[in-house]
């Protein structure tokens, strides 16, 4: 993070975070006027696109002012706040002063004055208990942590400050967070001490495992037939009035999804085409492998692609530009909180064990909120995997600026007609599933978008 210093005030600014950042938007301030704060603590929780990175704080004072609002975006570099850093651990200020006067108002007088040698054990400042974190944890005197002294107060009940997603979180499963106990610096409660709560009270987590294609049939038998008798023509009932809803604005997340699909629509000619894949042989892979089927067909498609460079490109201005590398792009789902598309990068060199781990490692990170700017850029083509919640076909959207994007749908088991090497028919019980490709009319035609997806169902029919 850059900063700039001028006598005893130094600029906290928006910083790069990826070669390809311009801009950046403030979601939180963990600090405030008046605030202590220690060199490399966090100050503020930013956001580009859909990935949080925390700020952390250039150097060690007091914040002097806060200069962008959450919400706002600016561009990098841009001076988000000001710190001062001739200012004394010890030394009282307005905001203090303030503070104290509210936390008190009402209590006993009964409980004694603070000692200056209190006060000076205590703090680089009461605020700093109110965010959550010790002194001793960013970078207090080795005496501060021996002598914490008889006034370092505990954390007063409702004073601990949570994240956005964490806060959205709580409120959706009705969750009383001073209840859990939190792993992040100075006990903060972080996404994922939420997501092993809810996991272990069986409140529906979402799983850290990316789910396996469906392997069964989605269709269920029919349930008997309830005897019909025939009913006398009654008047059609009259339209029930309109049932009682709760009105809440869109997330930040949703926001930029939505955003990002109506471009591409807008931008790209789009077509879609489905072809039919035996699967029967990858199913036999992937027991073997004990993986999902994701990464038997992320290979496949990665050498489909070399052999069709046609497809892993990005189209802008009106200029197609082709790579000898395959950036695979994965979607994952935040459950509630969303998609966002990790990319994987130079997939060309990774085995199938090699992409398993690399696709279960980007989704535990990415519903964690721990991938990088960097680590949703760049890519070149796109694998959506919506057939691990049951879906048999679907017409994904064009991941901008690339031409296309793959849609793996359920493998289930269907009777299909095969042929034996004498020519014979006969019915069998076979894995089956649908590859369904959205591509940009503007960079390709049908021909070749049928003749990708069908070398690319022929080689996992001959795994």
């Amino acid at each position: 993070m850059s900063s700039s210093s001028t006598d005893a005030l130094v600029d906290v600014t928006m910083p790069q975070m990826g070669v390809s950042v311009a801009e950046g938007t403030v979601v939180e301030w963990r600090k405030q006027p008046g605030d202590w704060v220690q060199a490399d603590e966090v100050i503020a929780a930013i956001s580009t696109d859909k990935i949080d990175t925390d700020v952390e704080s250039p150097a060690t004072g007091r914040v002097e002012e806060i200069l962008v609002p959450v919400g706002e975006t600016v561009e990098v570099g841009t001076v988000l706040a000001r710190i001062t850093t001739d200012a004394q651990p010890g030394q009282a200020h307005v905001t203090e002063a303030e503070a104290d006067e509210a936390e008190t108002e009402g209590e006993a007088e009964t409980e004694g004055d603070v000692t200056e040698a209190d006060a000076a054990l205590t703090a680089p400042g009461e605020a700093g208990d109110l965010q959550g974190d010790t002194t001793t944890e960013h970078g207090a005197s080795a005496q501060q942590a021996a002598e914490p002294g008889p006034s370092a107060a505990p954390r007063r009940p409702g004073s601990r400050r949570y994240s956005p997603v964490v806060s959205r979180m709580a409120a959706e499963h009705g969750l009383d967070l001073e209840r859990i106990e939190g792993t992040g610096r100075g006990g903060r409660v972080r996404k994922q001490d939420v997501l092993a709560h809810l996991e272990r009270a069986g409140d529906g987590a979402p799983a850290v495992e990316e789910p396996p294609m469906h392997i069964e049939s989605p269709y269920r038998p029919d349930e008997p037939a309830a005897p019909r008798r025939r009913e006398p023509r009654l008047r059609p009932p009259e339209p029930a009035p309109a049932a009682g809803g709760t009105a809440a604005p869109l997330s930040r997340m949703r926001r930029s999804i939505g955003a990002a699909m109506v471009e591409s629509l807008r931008t790209a000619a789009t077509c879609t085409t489905v072809v039919e894949a035996d699967m029967t042989r990858a199913e036999a892979e992937r027991r073997r492998l004990g993986t999902t089927f994701l990464p038997i067909v992320a290979r496949a498609t990665v050498e489909t692609l070399r052999e069709f460079p046609d497809l892993n490109a990005t189209l802008a201005d009106d200029t197609v530009t082709r790579y000898d590398v395959v950036h695979l792009g994965i979607a994952v789902s935040l459950g509630e909180g969303g998609l966002i598309v990790p990319v994987i990068r130079d997939a060309q060199e990774l085995s199938v064990e090699g992409l398993a781990t690399r696709i279960k490692d980007l989704a535990a990170r990415a519903r964690e909120n721990r991938l990088t700017p960097d680590e949703v850029r760049g890519g070149t083509f796109t694998i959506t995997n919506p057939g691990g919640y049951g879906s048999i076909i679907a017409t994904p959207v064009i991941n901008q600026p690339q031409v296309a994007i793959l849609d793996t749908e359920a493998v289930v088991k269907r009777p299909v007609v095969v042929t034996d090497a004498l020519g014979q028919d006969s019915i069998a019980i076979r894995h089956m599933t649908y590859l369904c490709m959205s591509w940009d009319h503007r960079a390709l035609d049908g021909a070749l978008a049928a003749r990708f997806l069908r070398a690319l169902a022929d080689r996992l029919e001959a795994l």
